[in-house]
């Protein structure tokens, strides 16, 4: 009967969407529009610069995810993000009242919510270092012409064909704006900073711009980019290590899931209990709550090496 229900929903909402002509991204886009578009008033938003909080759970992992979106360039697609797991979370939902396990139930639809997030994450790690070798790599080339022309325009203009997204467009914005908008090189140096998410190219700039006003300060440019080199090293010593926790918990995790039909063969009685009893039910809830809590510790920890002062 349940799932005739079920079934005479989901035939219900298609038939809005049809006859509306709309998708449920498209209608999933609009709604976060319509948030996204409210202005908040000026009293809260003075209160949120004097005492700025920081996010914590589920509001921190939206938030870097959609911030990562925004950096690799996908931030048109976070409302088809948000999309998909609002439909995940409904699928969750279904599996729990299917096997009527309501204990489950928020549990479920929260951490299947949370997936595409986890998913977005867990792909940046790759992204930043590649960034991170891209960094390496271009204020390497446009050091050695700089410190051979004394001139960090001319060393960006023979360069910038080498160089690749997004430390290229970095420098594309930069030559633009010295040419086409201000003659302030020290001043177009400082907007770059905040265009790329890493200590060390923040480090370069502020030591770019000293270098403008004294010419003898540019041999501190080679060896700041020299701590890129170091973390590079250390991060591929570290790459093994860094991944071992996320390789105990898929060992683990398997051992927990697999125990569940493995108790069916070896006690019958027992599975029944696990499985149709209100007792049995909530163990079920709590050890999806450790592992997704554990997933999402196990995100966090193979992070990429980052040099932070």
């Amino acid at each position: 009967m349940i799932v005739l229900i079920l079934l005479a929903f989901a035939g219900m909402l298609a038939g809005i969407f049809l006859l509306l002509n709309m998708t449920p991204f498209e209608f999933a886009e609009d709604l976060t529009k319509s948030f996204a578009s409210r202005e908040m008033p000026i009293s809260k938003r003075i209160g949120q610069l004097n005492h700025p909080r920081e996010a914590k759970g589920i509001q921190k992992t939206v938030r870097e995810a959609k911030e990562m979106m925004l950096l690799t360039g996908r931030g048109g697609k976070f409302a088809a993000l948000c999309a998909l797991s609002l439909f995940l979370a409904a699928m969750g939902a279904v599996i729990c009242i299917l096997i009527q396990n309501y204990f489950m139930l928020p549990v479920l639809a929260v951490g299947m919510g949370l997936i595409p997030f986890w998913y977005v994450l867990f792909t940046s790690h790759s992204y930043k270092k590649l960034m991170n070798n891209e960094i390496e790599t271009g204020l390497s080339i446009i050091t050695s012409s700089y410190l051979r022309s004394e001139s960090i325009i001319t060393a960006v203009e023979e360069n910038i064909h080498y160089l690749n997204p997004p430390v290229a467009d970095v420098f594309r914005g930069f030559l633009a704006e010295t040419g086409m908008i201000s003659a302030d090189v020290k001043q177009a140096l400082s907007n770059m900073k905040p265009k790329l998410d890493n200590y060390i190219f923040r480090e370069w700039v502020d030591a770019a711009i000293a270098c403008q006003d004294d010419k003898s300060l540019k041999s501190t440019l080679t060896p700041i980019i020299g701590k890129l080199s170091d973390m590079r090293i250390v991060a591929a010593e570290l790459d093994y290590l860094m991944y071992e926790p996320f390789k105990e918990f898929i060992t683990m995790a398997f051992l927990l899931v697999g125990n569940i039909p493995l108790l069916y063969f070896l006690n019958k009685d027992w599975y029944d209990v696990l499985v149709n009893t209100g007792f049995g039910k909530g163990i079920l809830a709590v050890c999806l709550l450790v592992l997704l809590i554990s997933f999402a510790a196990v995100i966090r920890l193979t992070k990429p090496v980052e040099y932070k002062r």
